[in-house]
């Protein structure tokens, strides 16, 4: 291919070629694959969150929604005693009486929730967390005074609800005790601050199991290192066994129950996480702001060592006829345009819409709440002669065709993806630039303003030039656009060739 000494070729484009390649004997092989997972269970219940009315009578939602034919004795769970879970046979009238009555009577659950995150998250005060640490304390030096916990629980409830008369009342006069307010009804207030309780604790559940299960093929013989830490536990229960008299039990559940409390305090979280995160990166700048230098520097260190710790994760999950056999990557790129203007927060179509995308834009938590009333990105927003929302190559103008739930993609013959795995985000952004990379790479810190921001969008102006890890104040109004590219494995199975 000729070259061009006279013009600056731009290092975020690709060169057409010269000729096209020859097709080969067969054509390819059209597999239909599952579009990159970026939806996230938040963004879900936001955009659900529009169609549902807290004050639609609950027995008339769930009695509208389509469920299959439940027979008259169904006992799904098979247990041959009977045991709480299995109770009552599963019906759609009993579910809805039941959760009825737990939507009105959970409140006191989620008040101590409450007061519980508080304490535990400062949310109060230094003083009060402060007590709070103090009677742990006190209680871990007396460890016999743990017994009198129960006797301190009832008296405080007993002293806390004191009928206290007032001055126009008689002090001989006897009134008859007040009744217990009953639980709320359903529609009022109290009613759906309940149910709203429920709906952000279901999500914090499934976040964590989401966060624990990747973990749990370790412990159960669904991987290779199931023996590795089942040596190391011996080890260690052994190791422990004769030192266990020289522990001292006192401080170490002082250690251990004030540890939370250090790990969520705003200092460690603002200035000390920061920090580390910035001398793990090796971008520590002498006498700057720890907050500031993370802001400016790009974690390339901390992104490289994820996407190893992803790889390493993925071979652990291969099977044999992987092992053996030819791989290699095939790219995706995602394309969306960002639209200014008011926005709701379930307009977002994933949470990548919320990421923080740099300081100009005020969003470092990811909460988005500072996107809202300035726009959005979304794939909706790309303009006619834009690229396509999913395109196979980085000029963005070879789309792959399909359904926004699966795309179909091509594959010469022989070759199919790795079905223990999926499409992975690069989280780098080295496709910007080589040279850029390297040069990130050579210095042993990542580029301050080239290179993908940590969920591996390029942000790119209103024409996809001139990509930066941020985007710039002004493009916030003459339009801006962003990539990000996704790579997933294929391999060679040359039964494929021999069942074509």
């Amino acid at each position: 291919m000729s070259t061009f000494d006279y013009v600056e070729i731009p290092p975020d484009v690709i060169r057409l070629q010269s000729s096209i390649a020859s097709n080969p004997v067969r054509p390819f092989t059209k597999i239909s694959t599952s579009l990159p997972c970026s939806t996230t269970p938040a963004a879900a219940a936001a955009a659900a969150s529009t169609t549902f009315s807290p004050t639609k009578s609950l027995s008339t939602l769930l009695l509208n929604t389509s469920f299959p034919a439940i027979p008259t004795s169904a006992s799904p769970r098979k247990s041959s005693t009977t045991l709480l879970s299995t109770r009552d046979p599963l019906s759609i009238p009993i579910t809805t009486v039941n959760f009825r009555r737990f939507v009105a009577r959970v409140g006191p659950v989620f008040w101590l929730q409450d007061r519980v995150e508080e304490v535990l998250m400062w949310r109060c005060g230094w003083k009060y967390t402060g007590v709070w640490i103090a009677i742990y304390a006190f209680l871990c030096y007396f460890p016999r005074m743990v017994l009198l916990v129960p006797h301190a629980i009832l008296a405080a409830i007993i002293l806390f609800t004191y009928p206290t008369p007032s001055p126009s009342e008689s002090i001989t006069t006897k009134n008859p005790p007040a009744p217990v307010a009953p639980p709320p009804s359903e529609g009022s207030v109290d009613w759906q601050a309940n149910l709203q309780a429920i709906q952000n604790l279901m999500g914090a559940f499934c976040d964590g199991y989401d966060t624990v299960s990747p973990l749990t093929p370790h412990l159960i013989h669904r991987s290779t290192h199931t023996s590795l830490i089942l040596t190391l536990t011996l080890l260690s229960f052994l190791f422990l066994l004769p030192v266990l008299p020289l522990i001292p039990l006192r401080l170490l559940f002082f250690v251990l129950g004030v540890f939370p409390f250090i790990w969520t305090h705003p200092v460690t979280q603002t200035r000390i996480i920061p920090l580390l995160k910035a001398a793990v990166n090796g971008s520590i700048v002498k006498g700057g702001n720890a907050s500031a230098t993370l802001a400016g520097v790009t974690s390339y260190k901390y992104a490289l060592l994820k996407i190893k710790f992803r790889r390493w994760i993925d071979d652990d999950r291969l099977d044999d006829k992987h092992w053996g056999a030819e791989m290699r990557e095939v790219e995706l790129w995602e394309n969306e345009r960002w639209a200014p203007g008011p926005s709701l927060s379930s307009s977002f179509g994933t949470q990548d819409d919320l990421d923080a995308v740099g300081s100009e834009f005020d969003v470092g938590d990811g909460s988005g709440s500072a996107l809202l009333g300035a726009g959005t990105w979304s794939k909706a927003n790309l303009r006619p002669a834009d690229r396509a929302p999913w395109t196979r190559a980085r000029d963005g103008w070879s789309g792959v065709g399909g359904e926004v739930s699966n795309l179909t993609f091509s594959l010469a013959p022989g070759w199919a993806f790795v079905e223990t795995e999926g499409w992975r985000p690069d989280a780098l952004g080295s496709w910007v630039s080589a040279s850029r990379s390297n040069s990130c790479s050579a210095s042993g810190s990542g580029d301050p303003i080239f290179g993908a921001d940590d969920n591996g969008w390029v942000y790119t102006n209103d024409v996809w030039a001139d990509p930066r890890r941020i985007p710039l104040e002004v493009w916030k109004t003459l339009g801006m656009t962003r990539r990000r590219r996704w790579v997933r494995r294929v391999y060679f199975d040359p039964t494929l060739l021999e069942n074509a």
